[in-house]
């Protein structure tokens, strides 16, 4: 799975790579991260409002720094 981290690289988008990353801990799950910082492509897949969050190059979450357990949510229905 890939973990995509949508947003300039402000103190919101590390919150949220850091509650993703304690989300994939908790579920055992593996993740590659990455973050995307283009305004372009964050634009492109469809996000107006940073940070994003996409798994898999799909947007799941976006416009705020969700809480671990919001991501976990979202996360469950994945094996990794």
């Amino acid at each position: 799975m890939v973990i995509q981290i949508l947003g300039p690289g402000c103190p919101n988008c590390e919150n949220l790579e850091r509650n993703a990353r304690v989300a994939v801990e908790r579920l055992g799950l593996t993740a590659e991260f990455q973050k995307v910082t283009d305004v372009d492509e964050i634009v492109e897949m469809g996000v107006m409002r940073t940070p994003g969050l996409a798994i898999d190059g799909e947007v799941k979450k976006s416009g705020k720094v969700f809480t671990t357990e919001e991501i976990e949510e979202t996360l469950r229905g994945y094996t990794g």
